[in-house]
């Protein structure tokens, strides 16, 4: 190393000289490139908060990798013979892939839960010898075993693994004809396996929640800014330009959505007491996200008010132009030049503070205080960006309880929300009383029963394949809906995913090389994509199923298009089973994330109205609703994580009713109210910031915000017994409290009443309007059953009614007496 010590130190020092140099011809060049290899970044970080997709594929992929190589030394060892050490590899290979997704938490977790994988796959190794060679008695009892596969999942995460295991032991030993004998030696091969994917998640896939934490904050930061640029490009479009304005602002609240997944995914993994960063308590950097969120909010409510304006004028303003500039530099991580930009805006706007109020209509006037808001939002974002490098230290110990739980990585799924939602099924049925698990293992032991019968009627060989599509699609799924696309997903990857296997196919025929290179690269890639699409994951299997047959000397064109055939026949029974056998209704799923989402905000307006009056509400109540809030009536930012996580659980089950697929739904209707709920949870933040920032509140403030609770409860469950009526005149009541003739100056003037001025124009059309609640609120109130859609099915164009602008470009419904000029005035 001295030896080149000398050479290094004089091309240093070239470089240095040459800088300036280089920049001055080259500088525009780089700082292209500079800016692209940023955005690049941004959208990979933005992407995948925490890279623990990545990190997944990649683990899987090194587990399988690296244990086709053990495998083969061990098998090699023993001298197995060559079908021996296939067998010993295969089998390492799923064990590996199996519990390389498996194992999170802490490295005695780990242990713990690795320690078992011998025993699930010994078990169905067991089970499939025992019955190996006696067709029918292997069939019924393939039946019950995937029947346990999927009933032992409500024991816990780790157990959705072990059923697989299981399950996959048994389909190993029964169809490739294992007998009792063999059985040690494979489950020997298992606990090979297993030690050594457990041995690598320690050591060298050890993942340290510290950094991922950091990870997910640069996701968060490069959520904000991608944010700031798309509201860039909505300001820079052409007023006459609808159809891209419209795509843009869908695309700008997409983006919003992510942005609250991030904050809630940091949240979740926060619970690791050793997660949080360097100085910054878990209670703190919630508080700081939670900050940052509602700048970002208010900038998104300035571009969009913006972006109403210069549609209205049919022009972009000048004041429109430089906006579009900041949020420009804001998306590129300028933070200065956006900060000095943005003071201008500010500046600029306060300079025209004394413009008379002449009319709403006034555009030059709604597009100079939007600006000024967007300009003070950007400033503020800054702000929090210089505060980030002086942490606030851990010297007041803060109680932290975070508002979700993360499930081996990931924020939970669909069936974190259904758990509780009875099935479509008679009274009369039994199964209509089973818990959801205990629902899915039934539909899977029919629709594999079904599956088996109908796919030995095409082939006699191959009908496995038709059994495994059935199984999987209950896998993840809750609704019937969702078991309906993951089923069709399955059937699209595989139809595509033939053509590229019979290529791949051909060209890695007689070359073990690029056999396994296709292979772990068919692994990673499947592995990565399936947070896009499950068929992605499906289109990469088969690939590799093409490259094992080759190895195997049994691959024909024939056979893959048998396997689509198989897989065709599983998945239309499994659709079939999910749709009619004790089906789990995505519209009563949806509803019911929507009561939770309800009583989520009632609970933190309770809080909030305790905050500003202790003896408005007693402790006890602050938290009901549902039970499972947090306890502390002070923790704001806590109950706000809890409403953001309720409305991403709302809007992932809701996700198949916003697809032009499903009979008498209309998506727009259910986008509409999507947007809605949004917005509350947008201005519940607003709230508790808000008021956390106060000093103090109006007492008459905790008023309004218990009548807003209380209508925000009646709206959560309809059939509790209050009328419709009663609803409004909960809302009313809280217009009274926020808009007192007698008192012109309070409360309505405070930094808090902005955030329940909207929420009570939300609850208000949520109640009243054709597409929301209110539909169910008239059905109920007509007498047409107990069961409640989402959505008016059937039902021909709203009638008009009259409508007013709500706050910030929100337009809100209006059967409600108008508001008055005071309150429009505070609105503005």
């Amino acid at each position: 190393m001295t030896v080149f010590a000398p050479a290094i130190s004089t091309s240093i020092i070239f470089l240095s000289l040459h800088c300036r140099w280089i920049h001055v011809c080259f500088g525009g060049r780089l700082n292209t490139v500079q800016d692209r290899v940023r955005r690049t970044r941004d959208r990979i970080a933005a992407s995948d908060p925490g890279l623990g997709h990545l990190r997944q594929a990649g683990s899987v992929m090194i587990g399988v990798g690296t244990v086709l190589a053990v495998e083969y030394g061990f098998g090699t060892l023993i001298h197995a013979g060559a079908q021996g050490t296939l067998v010993a590899m295969l089998l390492g290979a799923v064990t590996a892939m199996m519990g390389a997704t498996a194992l999170s938490g802490s490295s005695w977790g780990k242990v713990q839960t690795a320690g078992f994988f011998p025993v699930a796959i010994g078990v169905g190794l067991l089970a499939g010898a025992a019955v190996a060679g006696h067709t029918d008695v292997m069939l019924v009892v393939f039946v019950f075993v995937m029947f346990a596969a999927v009933f032992v999942r409500q024991f816990g995460a780790a157990f959705f693994t072990y059923g697989f295991m299981g399950w996959m032991g048994y389909f190993f030993a029964s169809f490739l004809g294992a007998t009792i004998a063999t059985v040690p030696m494979l489950i020997a091969e298992v606990a090979i396996a297993s030690a050594w994917i457990l041995m690598l998640s320690v050591t060298v896939l050890r993942s340290s929640p510290a950094r991922t934490v950091g990870r997910m904050l640069r996701a968060f930061g490069a959520h904000s800014r991608g944010i700031a640029a798309v509201a860039a490009d909505l300001l820079e479009a052409d007023p006459g330009d609808e159809r891209r304005r419209r795509r843009l602002r869908r695309t700008l609240q997409g983006r919003h959505l992510r942005l609250a997944e991030s904050a809630l995914m940091i949240d979740g993994t926060l619970a690791d007491r050793d997660a949080a960063p360097v100085g910054w308590p878990a209670a703190a950097l919630r508080r700081h996200l939670v900050d940052a969120q509602l700048t970002i909010d208010a900038l998104a409510m300035s571009v969009a008010t913006l972006a109403v304006v210069d549609a209205e004028l049919g022009r972009s303003s000048p004041i429109t132009a430089r906006t579009a500039l900041a949020l420009r530099r804001f998306g590129a991580a300028d933070y200065p030049a956006a900060a000095i930009t943005a003071r201008a805006l500010a500046d600029s706007a306060a300079e025209d503070a004394d413009l008379p109020w002449r009319s709403t209509a006034d555009g030059e006037v709604r597009a100079v205080m939007a600006a000024r808001r967007a300009g003070t939002a950007v400033l503020e974002y800054v702000e929090l960006v210089r505060r980030w490098n002086s942490p606030p230290g851990t010297t007041i110990a803060e109680d932290f309880e975070p508002a979700v739980m993360m499930t081996m990585g990931n924020l939970p799924g669909s069936p974190a929300v259904a758990a509780d939602v009875a099935p479509r099924a008679h009274r009369w049925n039994p199964l209509g009383r089973l818990n959801l698990t205990t629902r899915q293992a039934v539909q899977v032991a029919i629709a594999g029963g079904l599956a088996i019968l109908l796919g030995r009627e095409l082939s006699t060989t191959r009908y496995y394949w038709a059994a495994i599509a059935a199984f999987v699609a209950f896998a993840g799924t809750a609704t019937r809906s969702e078991t309906f696309i993951k089923a069709g997903n399955r059937v699209l990857g595989t139809l595509v995913g033939l053509f590229a296997a019979i290529w791949l196919a051909e060209l890695t025929r007689g070359s073990t090389a690029l056999v396994l290179v296709v292979i772990l690269a068919s692994v990673f890639l499947g592995f990565y994509l399936l947070r896009v699409s499950y068929a992605f994951m499906i289109f990469f299997v088969t690939i590799m199923v093409a490259q094992l047959y080759s190895v195997l000397y049994e691959f024909s064109d024939g056979l893959l298009v048998l396997r689509l055939e198989e897989t065709a026949i599983g998945a239309a029974v499994g659709a079939v089973v999910a749709l009619f056998v004790v089906p789990t209704s995505t519209r009563d799923t949806v509803r019911a994330a929507r009561t939770t989402l309800m009583f989520s905000l009632s609970d933190l307006l309770d809080a909030v109205a305790r905050r500003i009056d202790p003896s408005a509400v007693p402790a006890a109540v602050c938290g009901a609703g549902r039970g499972d809030g947090p306890q502390a009536a002070a923790n704001l930012d806590g109950l706000v994580r809890t409403v953001e996580n309720r409305l991403r659980q709302l809007t992932l089950v809701s996700a198949p009713l916003t697809r032009p697929m499903l009979f008498n739904n209309d998506p727009r209707r259910v986008s509409r109210e999507l947007r809605l709920y949004a917005a509350s949870a947008t201005y519940a933040r607003a709230l508790a910031v808000q008021l956390r920032r106060a000093s103090q509140a109006p007492v008459r403030l905790a008023s309004a915000s218990l009548s807003l609770a209380a209508a925000s409860r009646t709206l959560a469950d309809p059939a509790s017994g209050r009328s419709d009526q009663q609803v409004l005149d909960d809302l009313a009541a809280a217009d009274r409290m926020l808009f007192d003739p007698a008192d012109p100056d309070e409360p309505a003037l405070h930094a808090a009443a902005r955030p329940l001025i909207h929420l009570q124009q939300l609850m208000h059309e949520l109640a009243t309007s054709d597409y929301g609640l209110g539909a169910r609120l008239r059905s109920r109130a007509a007498g047409r059953g107990g069961r409640h859609r989402l959505v008016r099915h059937g039902a021909g164009p709203a009638p008009a009614r009259p409508r007013h602008r709500g706050g910030r470009g929100q337009p809100t419904g209006q059967d409600h007496p108008p508001p008055t000029r005071k309150h429009r005035r505070h609105r503005r």
